[in-house]
């Protein structure tokens, strides 16, 4: 056998057992979901029916929450495309003072789970909040709008998708196709419309359908804000009756499909195929620079978008230093503790719940870090056919709701072969974790959702790595592990003392982003996590805001031990992967 031979045997079953594990953790809690929709026992999973999904559509309080689902997530994009298509033309094309630094802090409502950030929202903007307390009003912006609040809270926090996929087409665009134009005579505004905009259609698109799905599928929020009829909150408390009731699979079912509908429609109308640049110049070099009046214009419309985006912040933060029932209509709490910062850090519970947060997050940073190495090698380095499959594959959990991920992992609990029917040697299998003989479930006396976390974790946030790597690669000369192999070097030893250590950086940024998203990964740990010594620090925060006393207190302080953490892992990748950063976030 030549060693050409031997290579491609070696490369297509290293993505035929990518594939596999992809397809078992991916695919198959998807393809449960959707079984189980159509079972007609939902206990066994036999026989077909379509009883269960035509229920749904004959019950008025279900068809409600779809269609409140939809206007969330319609709402909240729009909201995020007006907000950031100016803010990304005014980066991409003008400098104006303070330019960097607002740049920087556009990132900022990404370190706060928008379902933490209703917590602040509700200190400000509740009937006895401060804006109330400011105006002497007696407005009730959240009891009778729940709605708009959710949208809001969306809006503030995934805005900066929408920005940084729309920075990195623009930076893209051949600057001379404007210039032609205006030589032509078109206008400012006619160019934008018949030239930029239809150019950085598939960027802008690519962030729209991230913020679309994450909206439409959102769980914590409208809990936080108790806006119960929506279909993910609809899924969330029909959870339990999971093993003998079809309904919550039917829902999630319905839930993928209209998302991935969406997702089609939108990608037929507005992502079709972009035009190629025959030449990309620097944009830093063709920056106009405003003048007094409109560059301090521009600085302040950046300053005024970021203050609306912290104020969920700044609402946790005050909330997180007040003393119990002293923020009450009053523009400021009345008393101030920090008390609250150390019962989040060593109270049993809250303890628990971030020691829990940080194994599972490093154990899922650890087994994407491994896993981009190889798909990434895979998708840039070889040639064999399928690694379109794979590399789809990977970026699936961006298209796919979280929520739905979370419910297939449920349901793959109760199925073959995870259900404790498979035995070896006297043993359930999977039988073992931490040394204690259990079933892996979500519900029943023995839980043991850890491992499932682990999964979760990674299969949602595999595509950060995977785009990270990538980029990485793409920037690295193959010639470099080719004159490695010559000099004598294992394939093995040229990738992991000459490639890796190249793309470190890209590796180390990937990581990070991993390991923090996965530390505030909401719908995972709210569906998969049933007991209290198995809370991830979400789960434990939405425990902490039903509790009465200081409970909203202790909650708040973990978010902002949670922003903290964020904030040194996002700006951490974002000064690795520069303006690449945008292309994490893309389906």
């Amino acid at each position: 056998m030549s060693a050409r031979t031997t290579r491609a045997l070696i490369q297509y079953s290293l993505m035929g057992g990518l594939l596999f594990l992809l397809a078992v953790f991916l695919l198959y809690p998807i393809g449960l979901t959707v079984r189980g929709g159509f079972a007609e026992d939902v206990s066994t999973g036999d026989g077909w029916t379509l009883d269960h999904l035509m229920l749904v559509f004959r019950d008025p309080l279900l068809i409600k929450g779809i269609v409140n689902a939809f206007k969330i997530a319609i709402t909240t994009t729009l909201l995020c495309i007006i907000v950031s298509l100016p803010l990304a033309v005014l980066s991409a094309n003008f400098s104006f003072p303070g330019k960097k630094l607002l740049n920087a802090m556009i990132l900022v409502p990404l370190i706060l789970p928008p379902f933490v950030g209703a917590i602040g929202i509700r200190a400000l903007l509740g009937r006895a909040g401060a804006l109330n307390a400011l105006f002497g009003t007696d407005w009730d912006v959240l009891g009778a709008t729940k709605f708009w609040g959710v949208v809001a809270v969306l809006a503030l926090h995934l805005y900066p998708i929408i920005y940084l996929n729309a920075t990195a087409s623009l930076a893209n665009l051949d600057p001379a196709l404007d210039e032609s134009a205006e030589n032509l005579g078109a206008g400012p505004w006619r160019r934008f419309f018949t030239i930029t905009l239809p150019l950085i259609r598939p960027g802008l698109f690519a962030g729209a359908t991230i913020v679309f799905i994450w909206s439409f599928t959102e769980l914590g929020t409208p809990l936080m804000f108790d806006y119960s009829q929506v279909t993910s909150v609809q899924i969330f408390y029909g959870l339990k009756e999971v093993q003998n009731s079809a309904e919550p699979y039917a829902l999630t079912l319905v839930l993928l499909v209209s998302a991935i509908l969406f997702y089609v429609m939108g990608k037929l109308v507005f992502g079709r195929k972009g035009y190629a640049m025959y030449s990309k110049a620097s944009r830093a070099g063709g920056e106009t620079p405003l003048g007094r009046f409109w560059g301090w214009a521009a600085a302040i419309g950046f300053g005024l978008v970021t203050l609306l985006a912290v104020m969920p912040h700044i609402g946790v933060v005050l909330t997180a230093f007040a003393e119990p029932g002293s923020w009450y209509e009053s523009v400021l709490p009345g008393a101030f503790t920090g008390d609250h910062f150390a019962q989040a850090l060593t109270a049993g519970e809250s303890f628990t719940s971030i020691k829990n947060s940080i194994i599972l997050s490093l154990l899922a940073m650890i087994l994407n870090m491994g896993f981009g190495v190889l798909i990434g090698y895979i998708l840039v380095r070889t040639t064999i056919k399928g690694r379109g499959v794979l590399d789809a594959l990977c970026m699936l959990p961006l298209a796919v709701p979280g929520l739905v991920m979370a419910f297939g992992y449920v349901a793959m609990t109760l199925r073959w072969p995870f259900d404790g029917s498979l035995h070896f040697l006297g043993m359930n299998i999977p039988a073992f974790f931490d040394g204690t003989r259990v079933d892996l479930e979500v519900f029943g006396q023995n839980p043991n959702p850890f491992p499932l976390l682990i999964v979760a974790y990674a299969v949602r946030r595999l595509p950060y790595i995977v785009r990270s790597t990538v980029s990485g690669l793409e920037q690295t000369s193959g010639e470099l592990e080719e004159a490695a192999v010559n000099l004598g070097a294992t394939r093995v030893t040229a990738v992991r003392k000459v490639i890796v250590p190249l793309i470190m950086a890209n590796l180390i940024a990937g990581g990070l982003l991993v390991f923090s998203f996965s530390m505030l990964e909401v719908s995972d740990s709210l569906i998969l996590a049933q007991k209290g010594e198995h809370f991830p620090i979400t789960k434990m925060i939405y425990e902490f805001t039903t509790r009465l006393g200081d409970g909203p207190y202790i909650a708040s302080a973990m978010g902002v031990w949670g922003m903290c953490l964020l904030t040194v892992t996002l700006f951490g990748a974002s000064l690795l992967l520069g303006k690449k950063m945008g292309s994490i976030f893309r389906v």
